[in-house]
């Protein structure tokens, strides 16, 4: 009997090691081990390879490192002061986009500035100069321009709803630039700008010095490229001069528009993409959006608000519903001011 005692406690001990056994085994069934193949006076150079092969590895994720560094270091340097509260002088405002600047558009007035004079990538905002320079230019809005292969974003590989080989009026083509943000429809449109795309840039930043954009640079006539940047002051002077175009007005504040991208198809119906273009509790004068991500969601608008025309820039919004609020904040707090204004007049007469 106690032979067979003896017995059963063995099995139960070998069994439970069994188990730990698997267990251990399981828990490091994730990590992969070299399988190495050496006997006698080739082990050390096994494993010098083996050491080698170790530190090259860090060796690239260290390069791999400092080249995502220096890509956002221009992206960290606009938001630094993300998430630092800028209040207006009574308190009462509060808005959530990185830079924001609000002026009087006849009196050049500032209303409310956070971080105004950081450049920052201005995105599809750039669109704007685009539409200037075209029009500066007096070429025939009804000429036919084709969207080519040269026209589709590399950079970025963003979609588009012009399919390569569709033919549009210059006129069109600027619509939907200004309207849809149409990246194709803005790179066909400096193709066939004399001399060609590189002229067009050069015409860009030459119009940005002649209406004193001082800190301001462009590079392409889309706003794909993170070096197309300015700060909120520069972009309150662009606002202004686009603003004297009619053509840029009305394409910039269309709520849709149909076009027939070739004959064999129905007409293609685009949108703004200010949601608050169909706002009837707006009245909006000019307005560009803008997004990618070195730039966050960017919107600049010349809008009246309590009977008074003010330029909107809010840049470097993060969300797809900030810029909308901060800029019905906005609005919200000039008209509470007029209020309050109107009020006291009314008390002390």
């Amino acid at each position: 009997m106690f032979t067979k005692w003896l017995v059963a406690v063995a099995l139960i001990c070998a069994s439970a090691f069994s188990m730990a056994g698997e267990a251990v085994a399981h828990k490091h069934a994730h990590v992969k081990k070299p399988t190495v193949v050496a006997t006698g006076h080739h082990k050390p150079a096994v494993k010098k390879v083996a050491v080698k092969a170790v530190k090259r590895k860090h060796v690239r994720h260290a390069k791999s490192d400092v080249r995502h560094v220096t890509r956002v270091k221009h992206v960290r340097k606009a938001r630094s002061h993300r998430y630092a509260v800028a209040r207006s002088d009574d308190g009462s405002l509060v808005l959530m986009s990185s830079v924001a600047l609000v002026v009087g558009q006849e009196d050049e007035k500032t209303i409310y500035a956070k971080h105004s004079d950081v450049r920052s990538p201005i995105a599809s905002l750039t669109k704007l100069m685009t539409a200037m320079v075209v029009l500066d230019a007096n070429l025939p809005m009804n000429e036919p321009l084709m969207v080519t292969g040269d026209d589709i974003d590399m950079l970025r590989g963003s979609s588009s709803r012009l399919p390569v080989d569709s033919v549009l009026s210059r006129e069109d083509m600027l619509h939907l630039a200004l309207m849809s943000s149409e990246n194709r429809a803005a790179s066909a449109l400096s193709r066939a700008y004399p001399g060609g795309r590189r002229a067009f840039v050069e015409a860009m930043n030459r119009k940005a010095r002649e209406i004193g954009m001082t800190q301001s640079r462009f590079i392409d006539p889309t706003g794909l490229h993170a070096e197309n940047s300015a700060t909120a002051q520069d972009l309150v002077k662009m606002v202004k001069a686009a603003y004297q175009y009619p053509l840029i007005r009305h394409f910039s504040t269309s709520e849709s528009y149909d076009v027939a991208l070739n004959e064999h198809s129905l007409p293609a119906h685009f949108r703004n993409t200010n949601a608050l273009i169909k706002n009837d509790n707006w009245d909006i004068g000019l307005s560009k959006t803008g997004y990618i991500n070195e730039a966050g969601r960017c919107l600049v608008m010349q809008a009246r608000i309590a009977q008074q025309p003010v330029i909107i820039v809010l840049l470097d919004s993060q969300g797809t519903y900030t810029r909308i609020g901060d800029a019905n904040r906005v609005k919200k707090w000039i008209e509470t001011k007029a209020l309050r204004a109107s009020s006291r007049t009314a008390k002390l007469g």
